[in-house]
């Protein structure tokens, strides 16, 4: 075995360890670039959820698009049995919204699609709807109520002056 010999063992040996020096680090960059992507994607989605945590408490008289004043029609429908009822009397209405237009609804943190609901209210103008929510849906979003919506929506679902439909 000559110095050539060894010369070109040498040599060979070097280019496959640089192989695999550039093998690990190709490794290395396209793990890094996933993960990378990964953090990018995380960071992204973090930003998403916060944008969408950008709800904000509001009454009432702030969700509804109109004035309250010209509402000529409400119906409830009970969620538990769709049973559903209706006023057109402008003292009747005036009196319910006048308890609940101050109403706070406070977004949930918990935001996940639910099921189900106690009573739906739709208010029109005119013939025309103009707003319709849940006590806890509006707008596709999820709220509880300061004071409680409920005892309200109820009392007047079940003694106002309201036509079965």
């Amino acid at each position: 075995m000559g110095w050539r010999h060894i010369s070109l063992v040498l040599k060979e040996l070097y280019v496959k360890i640089g192989r695999n020096i550039i093998e690990m680090y190709v490794k290395l960059l396209t793990i890094g670039g996933i993960l990378l992507r990964n953090l990018c994607g995380l960071i992204m989605l973090t930003l998403i959820v916060l944008a969408g945590c950008g709800l904000e408490t509001q009454t009432l008289s702030e969700f509804y698009p109109k004035d309250l004043d010209d509402v000529t029609k409400i119906t409830l429908v009970d969620g538990s049995t769709g049973n559903k009822k209706y006023t057109t009397n402008q003292v009747v209405i005036k009196k319910f919204l006048n308890q609940i237009k101050a109403i706070t609804f406070i977004p949930d943190d918990n935001q996940e699609e639910r099921t189900g609901w106690r009573y739906s209210i739709t208010l029109y103008q005119q013939n025309e709807r103009t707003f319709q929510f849940t006590l806890t849906e509006i707008e596709e979003h999820y709220y509880h109520s300061k004071p409680d919506i409920f005892p309200i929506v109820d009392e007047f679902y079940e003694n106002g002056e309201l036509t079965e439909e």
